[in-house]
């Protein structure tokens, strides 16, 4: 099974690192940086708010595992988003070439 894999980040230094690791390391096979959106959340009991990027994470699941703790690795925060949806439907063109950069 193919993932989508979405991480926040607090700034393009960090997006930057971790997109770059994954896909060098073979546990993505692309990573999208969107920039400039805002987290609204709770954290340790406050209601608090602040802007981020948003990694967009392509992979198998057979490489979730390390994915995931590779993220935790190189993110700065505590807790980072690492929330995996699976892609149900998708281009067969795109989709091997996923398989065959996450090998």
């Amino acid at each position: 099974m193919n993932l989508v894999v979405l991480c926040t980040v607090p700034d393009e230094d960090s997006a930057q690192s971790i997109a770059h690791a994954l896909v060098a390391e073979g546990l993505a096979a692309c990573v999208n940086v969107l920039p400039r959106l805002t987290s609204v959340y709770r954290w340790e009991g406050e209601v608090t708010s602040g802007e981020e990027l948003l990694l967009i994470i392509k992979t198998r699941q057979e490489r979730y595992a390390a994915l995931e703790a590779r993220i935790k690795e190189l993110h700065p925060y505590t807790v980072p988003e690492i929330i995996a949806l699976p892609i149900q439907h998708g281009s067969k063109d795109y989709l091997d070439w996923l398989i065959q950069s996450t090998q």
